[in-house]
């Protein structure tokens, strides 16, 4: 495989001559680790439902990670090859990642929500050669899917399924004692080949909301230039103990659960699923000092620590990214867990770019996305390209240290100009003190009548209620004005909502009239990823599905 990761050598020097690419992978940092403290703890797997454990020292991974690294290599893997991984949060993930990097051999993680029309397009772009799966997970058989893609996929040479039987079980192809004995050969061809802090180490796919999923390609140091900001400004440190239940098949799991805690020294407690009771026992039995996730794990943990009156004072601070935290729940969360509630904003393109810092008053987690990292520039721009003064609404431009290096196969879809402004996707504005706040993607501005509507901030009026639980606005057709707002209300358990309660309550909060929607559908939940982002695109597409059955 040729990666075109076009935008990196156009600002290599600078970055480098900066100091924000250091030319350090994720291999230099766990050699330190184990270096220094090889019987110590690094991570801890908790499988949810069972609540099984395993502890693994430094020493432990280092010695599975090159037996994996051995097993690779007879399965025919090399250097720029790509190994897909569909494994849940655990050990077998931190070892696998581990032994990829030391035969420069590209990972590609893809969430376990995945099936076959979003694999087997991803796994046929990447040409992957080798997918590691669990056999079954959350009820679903991951192992015969596999089996059904592979037929069809003419790159993918192996199979390797953990807790699987047979020649293409984890534990035979990939753990086997008797790989020991190539290990020497194995150290050789990692001296040659191991992943070097320029090379794309990291494919990811976009989750394809409009049109086909675009293959992110990341570097050591596109990635970890975003992570040493990140962890200065939140005072992180080898003191500190890393909570990930989001899938680390997503760049907030993969950067901030997996890379980020081997780069501190400190500990890493991974959870294969979400369990709101099982996140705060183990809180409070870990010790856990740090964890992120999106709004509505905020939501759960808030409410299960106050039923079950669990211990969660080690939690300095939740991170929360990808939708706007209602002020309510702030307080809340920071009454009842006594933790410091960080607002931030993010792509899989860049990281996490914009975060309050922990010293801010709890209005800037509840009123804004952060202000940008070190290594980043942000500009607000017009539609005519012109940059926008403060407090006026735009597209959101950034260019930077952990601007991404292309997309795979599509350079032309890089949205990267000729100074390195990358194009969001976003709308957002900025304060007179550079925090800025994100008001929708440009794709869910809601235009009605040639105005656009401020959705997110309609959207945090309505958070307010005390009868709601989640809330997501977005647009359906309207032949006159184009365009007409519908909120899709989630209602808190035993409690209800209606139009006419809506319609009060925004009057209540002396919101401007034209900004009311027009209409509300209650329902159960709402689409969503697995790291909880609101999936917009899919509410849109069921309205104007509607739409067009009423004029068929």
């Amino acid at each position: 495989m040729q990666f075109d990761a076009v935008l990196i050598e156009p600002r290599r020097a600078r970055m480098e001559a900066e100091g924000f690419w250091q030319g350090k992978t994720l291999l230099d940092y766990f050699d330190v680790c184990l270096a220094e403290k090889p019987d110590a703890v690094a991570v801890l797997t908790v499988v949810t439902g069972s609540g099984t454990r395993r502890e693994m020292t430094y020493a432990e991974i280092d010695r599975l990670a090159w037996r994996a690294a051995a097993g690779l290599r007879r399965l025919g893997l090399g250097k720029d090859d790509v190994l897909s991984c569909q494994l849940p949060n655990g050990w077998e993930f931190v070892v696998l990642y581990i032994a990829c990097l030391r035969l420069g051999v590209v990972f590609n993680p893809v969430m376990p929500i995945f099936r076959e029309h979003e694999l087997s397009f991803m796994l046929r772009h990447g040409e992957t050669k080798v997918f590691a799966i669990p056999r079954v997970f959350r009820g679903f058989d991951h192992e015969a899917m596999a089996h059904r893609l592979k037929a069809d996929l003419p790159d993918l040479r192996h199979l390797v399924v953990a807790g699987g039987e047979g020649p293409d079980a984890f534990e035979a192809s990939l753990l086997d004692p008797a790989l020991d004995a190539d290990v020497p050969a194995a150290r050789d061809i990692s001296a040659r080949d191991r992943s070097g802090a320029n090379a794309v180490c990291q494919l990811i796919y976009t989750s394809g909301t409009t049109g086909e999923p675009k293959g992110v390609m990341h570097t050591a140091n596109t990635m970890y230039s975003n992570l040493f900001a990140y962890a200065d400004r939140l005072g992180l440190g080898a003191s500190d103990v890393v909570l990930m239940a989001s899938p680390m098949a997503h760049q907030t799991g993969f950067m901030y659960g997996l890379l980020m805690p081997f780069m501190l020294k400190a500990r890493m407690v991974l959870m294969d699923s979400w369990d709101k009771a099982q996140a705060a026992r183990v809180i409070e039995q870990e010790g856990v000092t740090f964890t992120m996730a999106s709004t509505p794990f905020l939501m759960d943990l808030t409410n299960t620590v106050e039923e079950l009156g669990a211990d969660s004072s080690s939690l300095r601070i939740f991170l929360c990214a990808g939708t706007a935290i209602p002020g309510a729940l702030v307080e809340r969360a920071r009454k009842v867990l006594g933790t410091k509630i960080i607002s931030a904003w993010g792509m899989t393109e860049n990281g996490a770019l914009t975060l309050v810092s922990p010293s801010d008053p709890d209005e800037r987690s509840i009123n804004t996305d952060g202000f940008v990292l070190p290594g980043m520039e942000i500009q607000i721009r017009a539609a005519d390209g012109t940059a926008l003064p403060v407090g006026q609404e735009g597209a959101l431009f950034v260019r930077g240290c952990s601007n991404f290096g292309g997309y795979l196969k599509r350079p032309q879809w890089n949205a990267t100009d000729a100074d390195g402004w990358f194009d969001t996707g976003d709308i957002a504005r900025m304060d007179e003190q550079g925090y800025i706040r994100i008001c929708g993607r440009t794709k869910d501005v809601i235009i009605r009548g040639a105005e656009n509507l401020p959705v997110v901030e309609i959207e945090s009026v309505l958070y307010k209620h005390p009868s709601i639980q989640q809330v997501a606005i977005v647009a359906y057709p309207d032949e006159r004005l184009g365009e007409r707002a519908c909120a899709f209300v989630v209602p808190k358990a035993g409690k209800t909502f209606s139009f006419d309660e809506m319609i009060a309550f925004l009057d209540s909060q002396h919101l401007a009239k034209q900004y009311f929607p027009e209409r509300i559908e209650v329902v159960d939940q709402l689409p969503s990823t697995a790291s909880g982002k609101i999936q917009k695109f899919a509410l849109r597409t069921l309205l104007r599905e509607q739409y067009e059955q009423s004029r068929s």
